[in-house]
């Protein structure tokens, strides 16, 4: 199955870029669940303190496969959208559509509707609304606000190559090396994997929103409010966390070289080597040949996974690591 949108020769000429602090805050969130992968983040998230900080009313909306709450996510409207100017959106929803997508949401997740959270969720969708603006804005405080000057960084450096790309080459170029789950051909966008819808777009353009924390998918939207959007991994995501001097894993870059220690590091997740590329802004063929490298010294493996070939670390990587 796939997601694909057909361009008109309108959209064609109506493509923009949007960076979202209310969608990182979100997919911040998601990644504190004990169901996901926070893959590159590990070292983000062993440095919070989450003790006071309570996301239930957030994570029983986001189910692992689901429905998401649109008005929780409003489209940024602004390539340097300030998360209170988004937030204030969202507190201005309107509470008939707030019950009925709280509603949707919960029905995704079996059983939530009858948890204590989910019977708040369905009180009074004014009350409902203020509890969820409050969690986000503390969700953003905790989570993402302290390391928003770096994040915005990673955000802004992918716009800047991306519409360097755009400019040069077109959406051809473009598409090329967005994420290896894009296929562009023949006016039409195209998402593999997941779920299963079309449209034909009218002229509204495309939206598209690098993401640091949803890293490790491309999400297609294309419901109302959303003008089509493509959100996708930030180019350069392995680069985020990067231990400071001193650390053991930089001692590990002086031994067998930052980059092949970086990619060594980033493989908690099995990946490919396309993934390491766009993840760690490299060329497709640099990230080969480290790790044949590592691959030599016993440090990975790779296993092919559909029409790609996949690698983790070995029992040895993982004591190097160590």
């Amino acid at each position: 199955m796939a997601v694909t949108l057909r361009f008109s020769a309108t959209d064609l000429r109506r493509c923009r870029f949007a960076v979202s602090p209310l969608l990182e805050t979100l997919s911040a969130v998601r990644l504190l669940s004990p169901r996901e992968s926070v893959g590159p983040h590990r070292r983000w998230r062993d440095a919070l303190d989450t003790r006071e900080l309570d996301l239930r009313p957030l994570a029983a909306l986001q189910p692992r496969r689901g429905y998401t709450p649109d008005f929780l996510s409003p489209p940024p409207t602004d390539p340097h959208a300030r998360f209170e100017d988004e937030l204030a959106a969202v507190a201005a929803s309107d509470h008939a559509r707030v019950r009925a997508e709280v509603r949707r949401a919960l029905a995704d997740t079996p059983g939530a509707a009858d948890s204590p959270t989910g019977r708040l969720l369905l009180g009074d969708p004014a009350h409902v609304l203020r509890t969820l603006v409050a969690t986000v804005r503390r969700a953003w405080e905790v989570l993402v606000e302290p390391v928003w000057p770096q994040v915005r960084g990673l955000l802004d450096a992918d716009v800047g190559f991306q519409t360097r790309r755009l400019a040069e080459g077109g959406l051809d170029r473009l598409f090329a090396e967005l994420h290896p789950r894009l296929r562009w051909h023949n006016g039409v966008l195209t998402r593999e994997y997941g779920d299963d819808e079309h449209r034909d777009m009218r002229g509204e353009g495309l939206a598209l929103v690098p993401s640091a924390f949803k890293w490790d998918q491309v999400v297609v939207i294309v419901d109302q409010p959303w003008q089509p959007t493509v959100i996708y991994p930030a180019r350069g995501l392995g680069t985020l966390w990067q231990p400071p001097p001193g650390d053991r894993h930089a001692a590990l870059g002086r031994l067998i070289g930052k980059t092949r220690a970086a990619l060594l590091l980033d493989l908690d997740e099995p990946a490919s080597t396309t993934t390491l590329a766009h993840r760690h802004a490299l060329a497709a063929g640099t990230v080969s040949g480290h790790l044949s490298v590592l691959r030599d010294a016993g440090f990975v493996t790779g296993q092919r996974h559909r029409h790609e070939i996949r690698y983790r670390r070995t029992p040895l990587g993982e004591a190097v690591l160590r």
